[in-house]
């Protein structure tokens, strides 16, 4: 085998881990997850996993790591010049995808932040330098008349909350629907829902009134 060929089987191995640790991670918390359930849900030995990690605490960190970056890259890749109601549709649209398809990801996170984000705070500045160049734009939209006035650090954190909902509470809506466990939701539906509420709620009120 060669070197390229072991490199990228390390690589596959390495992500194989996280994708295993942050699934152990949004179900059992990171002080009931052990090293040994990783491994199994990963498919591999004990000694294999301790092979390529230092502790579940590193991993669980480098997990956190990756949905922040995640998340900084939804906002930082859509054009702002399209203004306000497309820039929100697109983005909602992204945290909605990525809740639904990467439930775990939102649940470990979540989990993180309501045991006070003790691994999350020496990590955060990243996070809040986007969130506050973001309430700056949303500032601009407000200053120029594009939307009503509306404070920007409040509207992400609703934002926040309505679409990572569908990956917390996805187990409960699916029974309010009469869905089967694991049973796929309307994308489509749930991001038209979303967008409509953020979006005309953001309207000038002249604007609302015509609506």
């Amino acid at each position: 085998m060669t070197r390229p060929d072991l490199a990228q089987k390390r690589a596959d191995l390495k992500l194989q881990i996280r994708e295993a640790a942050i699934k152990e991670f949004a179900e059992h918390g990171l002080a009931g997850t052990s090293t040994q359930g990783i491994a199994d849900r990963a498919g591999i030995t004990k000694n294999k996993l301790h092979y390529h990690i230092e502790s579940k605490e590193e991993l669980y960190q480098q997990a956190l790591d990756h949905v922040l970056t995640i998340w900084a890259e939804m906002f930082s890749g859509i054009d702002l010049n399209q203004g306000p109601e497309i820039f929100l549709a697109d983005y909602i649209a992204r945290k909605i995808r990525f809740s639904l398809t990467h439930p775990a990801e939102v649940k470990m996170f979540t989990g993180e932040v309501m045991r006070g984000a003790p691994f999350l705070r020496e990590h955060w500045a990243g996070s809040r330098d986007v969130t506050h160049a973001a309430a700056a734009q949303i500032q601009k939209w407000v200053a120029d008349g594009s939307i009503r006035p509306v404070d920007p650090m409040l509207l992400q954190f609703n934002i926040w909350a309505m679409t990572e909902a569908y990956a917390v509470l996805g187990p409960e809506l699916r029974f309010m629907l009469d869905l089967d466990e694991g049973a796929a939701l309307d994308e489509d539906a749930i991001c038209a829902e979303v967008t409509a509420l953020v979006v005309r709620g953001l309207r000038p009120d002249r604007e609302t009134a015509r609506a």
